[in-house]
């Protein structure tokens, strides 16, 4: 049998809940690892490497909406959260931080693979499509650039500014269609990512990300406006500017 080739760690209290996904995942050909804390995800994360991590909402010490926030600044891995509340703003609040999924329990097993392999086909097929001419590799708008193989957003000051794969998608959508006005439901369309999928309102909590990521202010935006009743309008000139 051919080994694992899709690594994901599972971070959960739950003894049994950890053994219950690996054993599952395994029968989909992936490997799973799991871990108690926020404390053994940084461990295992530092000393190796995994596709996708399976983050529980509450866990004892530092909880998985704090830890979503310190891995999102650090990396772009694909993130799911778990949680057994039902307050809808956990939900808000997990996609705001960088989650790229989010699902309740109780949960059926297969319905998290699913979710699993749908996130881990979008990051192959990204990682996979056509290379972008070396004129087309960095971008500049308003002072910043991205790379758009690195996936790097620097600042006119030049600091790196970390993007999780939701507002790399939105923020690519804008920076191909500038000075236009561009509905939730066309913005919906271009990123087809599933942490915009998942909550209706989330374009919104996205694009407010992605203000404070651009440092733009939301009283008075001055690149990403929001043009009332219709949607947003990406007002920038976009360059290239070579490899």
């Amino acid at each position: 049998m051919q080994a694992p080739t899709t690594r994901i760690l599972i971070v959960d209290d739950d003894v049994e809940i950890r053994n219950l996904l690996g054993g599952y995942l395994s029968r989909f050909g992936m490997e799973a690892v799991g871990v108690h804390d926020g404390t053994e995800m940084k461990k295992a994360l530092a000393e190796s490497s995994f596709d996708l991590v399976v983050l529980d909402l509450m866990l004892p010490g530092e909880d998985g909406l704090s830890l979503c926030r310190s891995l999102r600044g650090e990396s772009d891995i694909p993130v799911i959260m778990l949680t057994a509340r039902g307050d809808p703003m956990d939900r808000v609040v997990g996609l705001e931080l960088g989650a790229d999924d989010y699902v309740a329990k109780p949960f059926e097993p297969r319905e998290l693979v699913a979710r699993i392999q749908t996130i881990l086909r979008r990051a192959r097929h990204e990682r996979e499509s056509e290379t972008p001419e070396a004129s087309d590799i960095t971008v500049e708008f308003a002072g910043w650039r991205l790379h758009r193989v690195l996936r790097q957003l620097t600042s006119p000051e030049g600091m790196i500014v970390p993007l999780s794969n939701a507002e790399f998608r939105l923020l690519s959508v804008f920076i191909e269609r500038p000075n236009r006005v561009l509905t939730r439901d066309q913005l919906l369309d271009y990123a087809r990512g599933r942490a915009i999928e998942v909550f209706d309102r989330s374009i919104d909590l996205l694009v407010s990300r992605l203000r404070q990521k651009l440092q733009d202010d939301p009283k008075n935006p001055k690149l990403i406006k929001t043009i009332r009743g219709e949607g947003y309008f990406f007002s920038a000139q976009v360059g290239k500017c070579g490899a």
